[in-house]
């Protein structure tokens, strides 16, 4: 037999619920915790339309100032040399490789399309031809100038003005000329190999028309040197030089 519960025990014990169950109460910290977090939940709910008017203001003083100019990043892979005036451009990333091989480059892809070669030929006859137009200018003359013009005006077209003016490939040819462009960068091709005999040939009709006078020949020479070959040679290949306060960042050549 059993002892009978102590009154005491009787008393101390746990009450029992409707479905005979003790009806027991919740630990006292989880207790606290919900209570505290019902309350973090109400007090963060009457301050979010106070407190969204005042984060809003720093969120977009935020935004604007990563965006101003001095944060953007300037698409310019140039590495610097020696010195601040000479600089060379850095191969392409991964990215920018990807979107040259996307689709082809219309603004290179047709100095190798049939008939490209006779449009310098044709240039140069139609500047001859304007040149002889002219009153008061001689043979010597006119060849020399068709010279300048031509060698200058290409120099301009193909080395100077950089990117294309399609934006199919994303703006990953920005940072090259026309020629860095032609045949995917392949030195020597059928077309680089004509458009660098081109100038050699048209300075040695010029300078025979000039009957090779000392003047006209050093003329003729170094602009065909200077502006017409070097520029086009392996060396000078992704090569930009800066003059300080007439070039600026974007205008290397």
């Amino acid at each position: 037999m059993t002892d009978p519960l102590d009154e005491s025990q009787i008393n101390t014990a746990a009450p029992v619920g409707d479905h005979g169950l003790p009806d027991l109460k919740p630990f006292p910290s989880y207790h606290n915790d919900a209570s505290s977090t019902v309350a973090s939940s109400e007090i963060e709910g009457d301050n979010d339309s106070d407190g969204l008017r005042e984060r809003e203001p720093r969120t977009r003083t935020r935004t604007n100032s990563l965006k101003t100019p001095q944060n953007e990043p300037y698409k310019d892979h140039r590495r610097r040399r020696s010195s601040s005036i000479i600089s060379h451009v850095e191969p392409e990333t991964f990215e920018d490789e990807n979107d040259q091989k996307g689709l082809p480059n219309m603004n290179a892809t047709w100095v190798d399309q049939r008939g490209a070669w006779l449009i310098h030929l044709v240039i140069i006859a139609l500047l001859k031809l304007f040149y002889n137009l002219l009153p008061g200018i001689t043979v010597q003359w006119s060849w020399t100038l068709t010279n300048t013009t031509y060698i200058v005006g290409f120099y301009v077209m193909f080395h100077l003005i950089k990117g294309t003016p399609f934006d199919f490939n994303g703006g990953a040819f920005d940072n090259l000329t026309m020629w860095e462009q032609i045949d995917d960068e392949t030195l020597y091709t059928p077309t680089r190999k004509f458009l660098i005999t081109l100038p050699i040939v048209l300075f040695l009709v010029a300078s025979h028309y000039a009957h090779f006078t000392l003047n006209a020949f050093i003329y003729n020479f170094l602009l065909v040197l200077l502006v017409g070959v070097v520029p086009k040679l392996p060396l000078t290949h992704r090569l930009r030089i800066s003059i300080p306060g007439i070039t600026g960042r974007a205008q290397i050549s």
